[in-house]
C-alpha cells in the first residue's frame, strides 16, 4: 500500500505500473542551488534531457505536507520562486513537514525515501553529501550516506561534494556495505574536477552492465542502495587548483561566521561559485546534465530485464 501521504504524477505511477524506465530528480537544487529563472529553466532541461533518453522523469519534492513523486511545471515554477524559503528537508524533517502541512526541498536522503515509495528505481542528482572536513571533531556526517545504506535505489552522481573530505566518505560507504562504482573510470570523481586520487570499488563501462549491478542487488535482496559515479565532461571540469584554493578560502569563512548543520553545504557552494566567478555553478549544472544522462539509460536497460 501506498504511503497515505504520497502523490504519485500520474504519468510516474502509469510508467511506474508498466515497468517503464523512470528516473527521480531532487528539488533541492531548484530551491537552493541557483536564483529563480534559472533553477526553473535548468530543472526543465534536465527533466527533458531524461525524456530524450526514453525514461520518464519524476521530480521530487514536498508541497503542503505531499510527498510528490514528479512535478508538473506549474509545481516547478512554484518551487523556483518561493526559493530558500522553503525548507530544506532531510529525513529527520518529514515527519513535522507532513503534519504540519508544510513545502520541502528533497535532498539526496528524501528523495530517495519518496522515490522508494512510489516505486523507483533510479535517481539522478548533482553530488551526495558525505563526511564533511573536521568530522572527528564535529560528527558532521551527511544523512545521504545512512540512506544509502538502507534504502535500495541507484544514485548517480559526480561524486561527493568536492567541499567534503572525500577519502572518509568512501570509508564510510565502505563501512555501511554500499557499493561504490565509477561509470568508464576507475577513480573517484570529486564533482567539479574529474579526479581526486581515490580509488572507487568497481569500474562500469556501459549503462546494461550497471543495470545488471542493480538487477543483482535486487534479486539477492539487499535493502541498501548503489553509488554510481560519473565524472564530469572533459570540457566542463575545473582546474583542481583553482577549485580547491576556492573551497579551502570558503571552508575557512564559513568556521569564521560559525556555520554549521545544514546550513553549510549551501553556503559553501555559493561562495565557491561567488569566488569562481560563476564558473562552479556553470559546472554544476552540466554535470547533472551528464547524470541525468546516463541514469536514463541505466534506468532503459533495467527496464529490458
Amino acid at each position: 500500500m501506498l504511503n497515505k501521504f504520497l502523490d504519485v504524477n500520474p504519468e510516474v505511477a502509469k510508467a511506474v505500473a508498466e515497468g517503464k524506465p523512470v528516473v527521480a530528480l531532487e528539488s533541492t537544487i531548484i530551491s537552493h542551488g541557483m536564483p529563480y529563472p534559472q533553477n526553473v529553466e535548468t530543472a526543465l532541461k534536465v527533466e527533458q534531457i531524461i525524456r530524450d533518453n526514453g525514461a520518464v522523469p519524476a521530480t521530487i519534492a514536498i508541497i503542503g505536507g505531499r510527498l510528490k513523486a514528479g512535478l508538473t511545471k506549474e509545481e516547478i515554477e512554484y518551487f523556483g520562486k518561493k526559493g530558500q524559503a522553503i525548507t530544506k528537508a532531510s529525513r529527520r524533517d518529514l515527519a513535522v513537514i507532513c503534519a504540519e502541512g508544510q513545502d520541502g526541498a528533497t535532498t539526496v536522503t528524501t528523495t530517495m525515501i519518496i522515490a522508494h515509495m512510489a516505486g523507483i528505481k533510479f535517481f539522478a542528482t548533482g553530488g551526495i553529501g558525505g563526511v564533511h572536513r573536521g568530522a572527528q571533531q564535529t560528527f558532521d556526517i551527511s544523512a545521504d550516506l545512512q540512506e544509502l545504506a538502507h534504502t535500495p535505489v541507484m544514485v548517480c552522481c559526480a561524486g561527493a561534494k568536492a567541499i567534503l573530505d572525500l577519502a572518509l566518505t568512501l570509508e564510510y560507504l565502505e563501512t555501511q556495505g554500499v557499493p561504490v562504482l565509477g561509470y568508464q573510470t576507475k577513480e573517484l570523481p570529486a564533482f567539479y574536477s574529474r579526479h581526486s586520487g581515490l580509488g572507487v570499488d568497481y569500474q562500469m563501462n556501459t549503462p546494461e552492465e550497471c543495470a545488471k549491478v542493480y538487477k543483482s542487488n535486487e534479486d539477492l535482496g539487499f535493502h541498501s542502495g548503489i553509488l554510481l559515479t560519473n565524472p564530469i565532461p572533459e570540457e566542463f571540469a575545473m582546474d583542481d587548483t583553482i577549485i580547491n584554493n576556492a573551497i579551502d578560502e570558503a571552508i575557512k569563512e564559513m568556521d569564521e561566521k560559525g556555520i554549521k548543520g545544514k546550513a553549510c553545504t549551501p553556503f559553501l557552494l555559493a561562495k565557491v561559485a561567488a569566488l569562481t566567478g560563476g564558473d562552479s555553478l556553470d559546472s554544476n549544472i552540466h554535470l547533472v546534465f551528464n547524470n541525468a544522462q546516463l541514469m536514463a539509460k541505466v534506468a532503459c536497460e533495467y527496464s529490458k530485464m
